[in-house]
């Protein structure tokens, strides 16, 4: 990115942090009452006065291994200031709990979410689910693989569209395969600690982790945004193998490929003045949110 782009970014996204510091917000509020687990837990940031407002869920990355609920960086303010209720999760990580066990916790999280958002300002009835990187991943089986929601009494039918940014994982085994070919290919030795031993090293539970696996017409299933870096192989391949499966089942689908930017950096400045990726995300909140 050019030095003249860079720091118009660079103060926004200062201005848009001391503005994310203004927005209220309730934190660590359980989620699951039967537990006293510490990653349990969310975050609610609601704009002053939030009445019937529309919900973003956010679901952090950090490989399944790392990240908290408070790395949100632009988001509460941008959606805040955009009249939505923000809510950002925790979740249980590897190696601790199995990657289905993960899952089922934010499904929990969503669950409780739905039930009682109205009490901090949020409609249950329109809910953006969205997650960067391993969150991604969450965000998409959560909106294509219905049985985590029906274990809660919950469809779709809440969900208003689901956001993942940069995930390379919505076909497990392709990723897989691409990082073992690679590794042969220039002879070096396989992946010990990748996601082939994340996701279970097992193809069964390979596929079943996968959104592309439940993609079907007829479903339900919301609309997508899939945002990823254009210069990112991997992240590219699986946002278009993502896109091309939603709109072969009928699915609305915008794929969207950021420039001069990276993993981190797409994440960071969502809700930096003058990022495209923020710009076209608006434009399409705006079409499923009518």
């Amino acid at each position: 990115m050019k030095k003249s782009t860079l720091l118009p970014l660079l103060a926004a996204s200062v201005a848009a942090a001391s503005a994310a510091a203004e927005v209220p917000v309730t934190r660590d509020l359980r989620y699951l009452a039967d537990s006293t687990h510490a990653r349990h837990v969310l975050d609610i940031h609601a704009p002053a006065g939030a009445k019937d407002l529309p919900v973003v869920f956010w679901i952090h990355g950090g490989g399944w291994q790392a990240g908290d609920k408070t790395d949100v960086k632009l988001k509460p303010a941008m959606f805040a200031g955009r009249g939505f209720v923000f809510v950002s999760t925790n979740y249980r990580l590897l190696p601790h709990v199995t990657m289905g066990e993960l899952i089922r916790d934010v499904a929990a999280a969503f669950a409780w979410t739905h039930a009682n958002i109205a009490r901090h300002g949020g409609d249950p009835r329109r809910i953006l689910v969205g997650g960067h990187s391993a969150g991604a991943q969450l965000a998409a089986i959560l909106c294509a693989d219905e049985r985590y929601l029906r274990a809660h009494q919950l469809s779709f039918a809440p969900i208003k569209g689901c956001i993942p940014v940069d995930g390379d994982t919505y076909d497990v085994p392709a990723i897989i395969e691409v990082a073992e070919v690679r590794a042969r290919a220039h002879g070096f030795p396989l992946p010990t600690k990748g996601h082939r031993q994340k996701f279970g090293n097992d193809p069964e539970l390979h596929r079943d982790f996968s959104a592309v696996t439940h993609i079907a017409a007829g479903r339900g299933i919301p609309p997508f945004f899939i945002l990823h870096v254009t210069g990112h192989p991997d992240t590219t391949a699986q946002a278009q193998r993502l896109g091309a499966a939603l709109k072969a089942a009928s699915v609305p689908a915008r794929v969207f490929g950021a420039r001069d930017t990276d993993h981190v950096k797409l994440n960071d400045n969502l809700g930096a003045p003058g990022d495209p990726a923020t710009a076209a995300l608006w434009e399409w909140i705006g079409g499923v949110m009518k």
